[in-house]
């Protein structure tokens, strides 16, 4: 069990939403917290409200995850105020996608960039300096119950946390013998801003794609907005996060109903059922 207290955390996507309320939460701990964000009116504000609750160990710096030398600067940053860094949480994330209407290459390489290439950074900035310092450490990296079926459809968000899944996996074997340890959490709808992830497009991908109306992208889009507003609190999700830090946990489900259940369920016996089939030769020409 890591001791969370006097330690660092670096939290990405910390100005709202899930990283928000990570950050408090293991401010809560006793945790020194760098505050990382794209947006830097929300970051500032959001270290201001953190501040203003009586956590006075917590900083920010702006941060694109997306852009491996600014990522790598947000580290000098963290280290340079609170030294070295325990828990790193590669949390920023972005909604985009346009199905099969109008497949947009721009915005699948936003998508990718943000929500895969960033843990990615996150991971090879920070995992060096967490082995050097040799006091143990924990990687969370935010994924989504869509990393774990395609309910959304031909999706650049449910690939890039498809992706996110199993990095996590493999990560977790690689760095058991060095006591860091591995979460990926698969929240289901929790009540953030991420249907409105393009407000911070950067510039270099292009103007965001507009669905069509009526179109399946417009019509996903709307339903998954409306569902995060009825979503669960952030907070409730980071707590869950901070337990699973304390007891190495690698999974972490926030919504745990029959209908998410039914779905994984309904995957994972399809992949048998074609493995078993591949087993007695049935088929093979």
């Amino acid at each position: 069990m890591i001791e969370l207290a006097s330690k660092t955390a670096f939290v990405t996507g910390g100005a709202s939403g899930i990283g928000l309320a990570l950050a408090q939460a293991l401010a809560q701990e006793g945790m020194n917290v760098m505050l990382a964000d794209i947006e830097s009116n929300a970051l500032a504000a959001a270290v201001g409200s953190l501040s203003d609750a009586g956590f006075k160990k917590v900083s920010c710096v702006n941060c694109d995850v997306a852009d491996p030398d600014s990522v790598e600067k947000a580290a000098e940053a963290t280290f340079k105020a609170f030294g070295a860094v325990h828990v790193v949480c590669n949390n920023a994330g972005v909604g985009g996608g346009t199905g099969i209407d109008d497949i947009s290459v721009e915005t699948w390489r936003w998508v990718l960039d943000v929500n895969l290439m960033g843990v990615l950074h996150g991971v090879r900035t920070f995992l060096p300096h967490m082995r050097a310092h040799g006091e143990g450490g924990h990687i969370v990296n935010t994924a989504s119950m869509a990393g774990l079926n395609s309910g959304l459809g031909f999706s650049a968000y449910s690939a890039s946390k498809f992706a996110v899944v199993n990095m996590s996996e493999g990560l977790a074997g690689e760095l058991a013998p060095f006591d860091i340890g591995v979460t990926v959490v698969c929240p289901g709808f929790v009540r953030t801003r991420i249907s409105e992830s393009g407000r911070n497009r950067q510039e270099r991908y292009g103007p965001r794609p507009i669905p069509a109306p009526g179109s399946h992208a417009a019509r996903v889009a709307a339903a998954l907005a409306d569902l995060s507003k009825e979503g669960l609190a952030p907070l409730a999700v980071a707590k869950q996060v901070v337990t699973a830090i304390r007891r190495n946990e690698l999974y972490v489900f926030t919504h745990a109903g029959s209908q998410w259940r039914t779905e994984l369920e309904q995957r994972f016996n399809n992949i048998l059922f074609a493995m078993d089939r591949a087993a007695t030769g049935e088929g093979l020409m």
